[in-house]
This record gives structure tokens, C-alpha cells and sequence, in this order.
């Protein structure tokens, strides 16, 4: 997965852009555009999206500090990027919105319980400790994965400006 000079900017630039966009957002817990971004970015850059995504991770760590609530970010992103390119890609017009808003809300309504195995090793939480902090969590779980449902009506036109500004990049070199 070598990447040219173009690539490694436009790729430096979206993983800014998550950040940026999670930073506006905190005033709204659980609520922003992270899901959208990295569905986006799995359908149009494949294998390449988890460099915007991992950048992302990193800029998360640089600013908040790599500390233990950080080290979940290294799996929990890519299990969406995964969930995303598991997906046909002839998949119906018709159904990839509602699919990839789909996709967006399972993460969402999951992300306590894919962040709960790491949070057990790290502090030594039996399973029954685990699902303890699981279901605690389900409340703002819900919330998270009912707004990825709604802010994935994003998806379709973010991955369209993503397609143009590849075709508009590549016409111009």
C-alpha cells in the first residue's frame, strides 16, 4: 500500500478532518461524525482508509493524552473499516444508504461492548466486571448508535464529494 505524495496530503487532511470534526462536536456526547467519516472513507479508499483513520487514532493520542481510554481507539475503528469492507461492493444504489447507515448505527450501539475486553485486561475486571461496565454503558450506547444511524444520511454525500474531488485530483496530474 504505497502511497504517493498526493495521497499521503489528502490522507493527512481527512484524518484532520475527523479530529476536527469529533472536537466540535463534544459539546454533544456520543454524538458526531466519526462513523460517518470512516464508512466514507472505507467505500471510496479501501485498505487506504485506515491511513485517515489512523491518523485520526493518533492526533486522539497527541492532544488527549495515549493513555488507557486511548488504546481501544487502535481496534474499535477498524472493526467499522472492517464491518465496511466486508460489504459487496455491487451492492443496489438503492440499499447503500440505508446498508452503510445501518453498518454506522451497529458500531454505535456496540461501541461500549468493543471497548469493554480492553477495559477488563487493563483493569483486571472479572467477566462479570465486564458486563457490569457493559451495561452501564448501554444508555450512552444507545445514544451513540441512534445518532451514527441519523448523521449516517451523510454517508452517500460525503462518499460523492470524496469521488469528485479523486476524479477532479487525477484529471489535473
Amino acid at each position: 500500500m504505497r502511497l504517493t505524495a498526493r495521497e499521503t496530503v489528502v490522507f493527512a487532511m481527512l484524518g484532520a478532518v475527523m479530529y476536527a470534526s469529533k472536537v466540535i462536536m463534544e459539546f454533544a456526547p456520543n454524538i458526531h461524525l466519526l462513523g460517518v467519516f470512516t464508512v466514507a472513507y472505507t467505500v471510496v479508499y479501501r485498505k487506504k482508509a485506515l491511513y485517515p483513520i489512523y491518523t485520526y487514532i493518533i492526533l486522539n493520542g497527541i492532544f488527549y493524552g495515549f493513555a488507557t481510554w486511548w488504546l481501544p481507539y487502535l481496534y474499535i475503528w477498524a472493526v467499522l473499516w472492517g464491518a465496511v469492507m466486508l460489504l459487496p461492493a455491487n451492492m443496489p444504489k438503492k440499499a447503500q444508504p440505508l446498508v452503510y447507515m445501518a453498518v454506522c448505527a451497529a458500531h454505535g450501539f456496540l461501541f461500549g461492548t468493543l471497548y469493554a475486553p480492553a477495559q477488563a485486561v487493563l483493569y483486571g475486571l472479572s467477566f462479570q466486571g465486564m458486563i457490569a461496565w457493559i451495561v452501564a454503558g448501554l444508555p450512552w450506547d444507545c445514544i451513540h448508535g441512534i445518532s451514527n444511524f441519523f448523521c449516517g444520511i451523510l454517508i452517500m454525500p460525503v462518499i460523492s464529494i470524496l469521488k469528485l474531488a479523486e476524479k477532479k485530483g487525477t484529471d489535473t496530474v
